[in-house]
């Protein structure tokens, strides 16, 4: 059985950065609070990839990254921090690798999560059209969350999730509730981050989500989406980049972090 090391997890410091000021108890309720809370404070973003950092997942680099400072991460920086959160609660949580397409490998870190009144599939870490909060782990019918729509279907051994979006049901991705080790996560994430067919190689992504709006930024190119599929794109010169990262994301950087990922990413992507 893999040690995740939760002992080490600083749970006050958590609670503080994501806002959260609710019951401490393992249901669906607790559960559901924390992950929009989660989800609300602490973006999505790919930024440590393009300043040659590379991304770390023991317990004690996440927190000094997610939580003592103003940052965020991919899925499984965001998704390995949730887990060790709700173990220390009380939840059963299972860490679990799905594959974003069937034709890709298994990259995508998710969670299942034991509550004491169900079982539900939690993903913080997603980005893009990633839940607000936790699905309920059956195949029935969509799941309303703020203006976003959000399906479960059963395949075999497969659980496929789904949202909802102008050309129907386009699946997000497929897992089957088998347990991985940590060593599976850490080539995993050294893939996605240093393969040069990862998206997350080449450009700034940054991704955050509301109940009313999905915010992107793709290099320089930011999106803003509204539930019923209206879209408004503009461009983001570099000596706006920062402040935009600041204000509508909430990623802090330093002043050499900033000078660094100006270099990395100097020229704006032109919109289209």
């Amino acid at each position: 059985m893999t040690d995740w090391g939760i002992e080490r997890l600083d749970l006050a410091a958590y609670v503080e950065r994501i806002g959260y000021g609710g019951r401490p108890d393992a249901t669906g309720a607790t559960l559901r609070a924390l992950h929009s809370s989660h989800v609300g404070a602490i973006s999505f973003e790919n930024l440590d990839i393009l300043l040659g950092r590379g991304i770390a997942l023991d317990l004690p680099a996440l927190q000094a990254k997610l939580v003592r400072r103003p940052r965020g991460g991919y899925c499984h920086e965001q998704n390995l921090l949730f887990a060790a959160v709700l173990e220390r609660l009380g939840f059963g949580v299972t860490r679990l690798l799905a594959r974003p397409d069937r034709a890709l490998p298994r990259g995508h870190c998710t969670l299942l999560v034991q509550a004491r009144d169900g079982i539900w599939l939690a993903d913080v870490g997603y980005g893009g059209q990633g839940p607000l909060e936790p699905i309920p782990l059956t195949a029935g019918p969509p799941v309303r969350q703020g203006g976003w729509w959000y399906r479960l279907d059963r395949d075999g051994d497969e659980w496929v999730l789904r949202a909802a979006g102008p050309e129907g049901w386009p699946i997000l991705y497929a897992v089957t509730p088998h347990p991985y080790r940590q060593e599976d996560f850490e080539m995993a994430s050294y893939f996605t981050s240093t393969h040069p067919s990862s998206p997350f190689t080449h450009d700034i992504i940054v991704q955050r989500n509301t109940a009313s709006a999905r915010y992107g930024l793709r290099g320089h190119d930011l999106t803003v989406e509204r539930p019923g599929g209206s879209r408004r794109r503009r461009t983001v010169e570099p000596d706006r980049l920062v402040g935009v990262l600041a204000t509508l994301f909430g990623i802090g950087l330093t002043d050499d972090e900033a000078r660094a990922l100006r270099s990395a990413c100097p020229q704006p992507l032109v919109a289209g």
